[in-house]
């Protein structure tokens, strides 16, 4: 009796079992793939959106049958003739220019199965797509979009619906390079002072490297700034003025040579005692990687004054002065800026101590690097910050908007 017992308790024992594994397969659903999913037809869909007075175009989508809810993310993309081969991202790394894009990404990326379509880059996107002439820009243009749905890696796409719009002409320029600012002790005016209105007194920008090539899209690639560094001068970079939640401290520059260089409690660069001289802060945007090397060409001559002879004021050697930023107490300055207003283009150039003999001017605008004696810089009708670097040539043109 007791084996009868024993048996069939166990027996009652493995069917619990087999019971509780069905349930635990109940409640774990398997990953589905679909292949697609639906984006609905807007409302708005037969009218003709004003992208010159609108903001967002909303539009909604079923979330692809995955089988339970996830976290995918979701994209927008827009084409004239509803071809997807080319990217305009594609077209514009495509340096001879003999690629043709026939749809865009829209950069905005969604969790939700809804979201809208900013006016102004759909109307950036169709421009970049159709190369409109500004003479040419059609009244009514009807537009293919369609969503994307990222799930670990695996990418659909939904179905295409039409909308109208009404286009505007954009005109298309390469992303301005992406810039980062040294502040510390030794910059600047040695105040630290990260503000959004500091730039050129307690901030100095890397600028672009000659030669370099910097991402179309992103503005991303090298920069850097060349001067000279004081023993027991502190610094670092931030890359948002007035912002210090994204910086590069002594932890940030690889194989930085510890014989010349340590950090501090507050992750500042210093430069050791005996080691002040000519140094190269380098960072490349588009890795983050950032190194600071001995400048190691003859010794920079320090110069008094730097000015913007030109078109603009009859080629004197002296007019529109430049200030220098670099003042902090025992300072070397090699950085310059100043306010220049260019009510029509003008060729120009760069020249120190009122005269001639030193000039720097190269064909690139609104960055470059100026040779001695080099072209005139061809600059356009506008408002801008300037900045000059009288050691490497270096100069930037920033738009005042």
């Amino acid at each position: 009796m007791k084996n009868i017992f024993k048996s069939s308790l166990l027996l009652l024992c493995g069917v619990c079992l087999f019971t509780a594994c069905e349930d635990d397969n109940d409640s774990n659903p398997t990953l589905q793939q679909p292949t697609t999913f639906v984006l609905n037809t807007p409302a708005y869909a037969a009218s003709a959106i004003d992208l010159a007075t609108s903001t967002e175009i909303p539009f909604t989508w079923s979330q692809p049958d995955y089988g339970f809810p996830v976290a995918a993310q979701y994209q927008l993309q827009v084409s004239l003739n509803d071809s997807w081969t080319v990217s305009t991202d594609q077209a514009a790394a495509d340096e001879s220019g003999a690629t043709v894009a026939d749809y865009a990404m829209i950069e905005d990326v969604f969790s939700q199965a809804k979201g809208s379509l900013n006016a102004a880059k759909l109307a950036k996107a169709l421009q970049q797509i159709a190369l409109w002439p500004v003479e040419a820009v059609p009244a009514t243009q009807l537009v293919k979009v369609r969503a994307l749905s990222v799930l670990n890696a695996d990418t659909i796409y939904s179905n295409t619906v039409d909308v109208n719009v009404v286009p505007f002409y954009v005109e298309l320029k390469d992303a301005a390079p992406v810039l980062w600012y040294l502040v510390g002790s030794c910059i600047g005016d040695g105040s630290w002072g990260n503000s959004a209105d500091g730039i050129g007194k307690g901030l100095i920008p890397l600028m672009t490297i000659a030669g370099e090539e910097y991402d179309k899209a992103t503005g991303t690639g090298k920069i850097s700034y060349t001067g000279f560094f004081p023993a027991g001068g502190q610094f670092k970079l931030v890359q948002i003025p007035g912002n210090w939640d994204i910086q590069k401290n002594f932890d940030s520059f690889a194989g930085i040579d510890a014989t010349l260089f340590e950090g501090n409690s507050d992750g500042n660069v210093v430069v050791k005692d005996g080691c002040q001289g000519y140094y190269t802060v380098t960072l490349d945007t588009k890795s983050g990687d950032i190194a600071i090397e001995p400048y190691t060409a003859s010794t920079p001559r320090v110069f008094s004054s730097i000015a913007m002879p030109g078109g603009h004021n009859e080629w004197n050697a002296a007019g529109d002065p430049m200030t220098a930023t670099f003042t902090y107490d025992g300072a070397e300055n090699h950085m310059w800026t100043t306010t220049l207003t260019l009510g029509a283009d003008a060729e120009l150039k760069f020249a120190a101590d009122g005269a001639w003999d030193f000039n720097w001017g190269a064909v690139e605008f609104p960055y470059g690097a100026g040779t001695q004696n080099g072209a005139n810089i061809p600059a356009k009708a506008g408002v801008y910050t300037v900045f000059l670097n009288d050691i490497t040539g270096q100069y930037m043109f920033i738009a005042n908007e």
